[in-house]
């Protein structure tokens, strides 16, 4: 997957034909209405394997997870951010020219009906398309933290990246929320939604050690009026800083877009993969 370019021609012409307000001062799109009910089946992440290819018209593909908390708490500011996609896509292309992206929904495996939604790796229009169809669930439960490392246990477990595995590249997974890290992935509905061969619960210190020698891994933790980064955001530090330390950044979504192009650039900049920092107990869970 991965094949053409995304253009800002290409997604104007997409928003006016969905029907939606396009601002072209600000690159924002107006009157997003997110309609799905229910997952989309080309979301659905059970027991699939999403591909990065290289080929001519990538020959050096950078493979980016996006992944976005659509629980509740997350309030209008999930929208916001979704909107801001078109701003966010110049952004990113305008550096990077062979970038493939797969968005993602975030949930919570505990509660929600469609705690992980996955879409392909995409350079072009499809981006968009994907991401509209995302189940805006809007549910979340009262654990403090939402299922964020679902995404780093897809990006190990579901992808196949040719330019990690001929090139040596690793892939870049950005999630975006407002509460604090999940100490782990719950057993039982974790393995019936992925399909996973998992045994047991999977906890946060085991997976991010595995994931981080595929994927250079970051958080934004959004700050916005509308959700509940303020009320957590001691808790993001804390959780998400053990784990991620520098790799952890906060952004208002105005400055999301720079946000995302500046982990991208850590990424691609790197000269080392850098260890870890967390601190575990005796148990290994992550104390915080």
């Amino acid at each position: 997957m991965g094949g053409s370019t995304w253009t800002a021609s290409a997604f104007t012409s997409y928003s006016l034909n969905s029907g939606k307000s396009y601002n072209y001062t600000t690159g924002r799109v107006l009157n997003q209405v997110y309609e799905m009910r229910h997952m989309a089946d080309i979301l659905n992440p059970k027991g699939v394997i999403r591909e990065c290819c290289i080929s001519e018209e990538h020959p050096n593909p950078i493979p980016v997870i996006l992944a976005l908390d659509v629980t509740g708490s997350m309030g209008s500011a999930c929208q916001e951010t979704a909107e801001a996609l078109g701003i966010i896509m110049k952004d990113l292309y305008s550096k990077f020219k062979d970038i493939e992206i797969m968005v993602m929904g975030i949930g919570d495996f505990e509660c929600d009906d469609a705690p992980l939604q996955a879409g392909q790796f995409e350079s072009d229009i499809r981006i968009a398309e994907q991401l509209d169809k995302i189940y805006m669930e809007h549910g979340g439960g009262g654990n403090r933290y939402e299922s964020y490392t679902a995404a780093w246990y897809f990006g190990l477990h579901n992808t196949k990246l040719e330019p990690f595995d001929k090139q040596g590249r690793k892939g870049i997974i950005i999630t975006m929320g407002d509460e604090p890290l999940n100490p782990s992935l719950p057993e039982g509905r974790f393995k019936e939604y992925l399909g996973a061969k998992q045994l047991s619960s999977v906890s946060t210190p085991q997976l991010y050690e595995e994931a981080s020698k595929k994927f250079d891994i970051f958080h934004i933790a959004v700050d916005d009026p509308a959700d509940s980064y303020e009320r957590y955001k001691e808790d993001i530090q804390e959780s998400f800083g053990k784990v991620l330390g520098k790799r952890l950044k906060t952004s208002s979504i105005n400055a999301l877009s720079n946000t995302i192009v500046e982990c991208i650039e850590e990424s691609i900049n790197s000269t080392s993969n850098e260890v870890s920092e967390t601190k575990f107990d005796e148990s290994g869970a992550i104390t915080w």
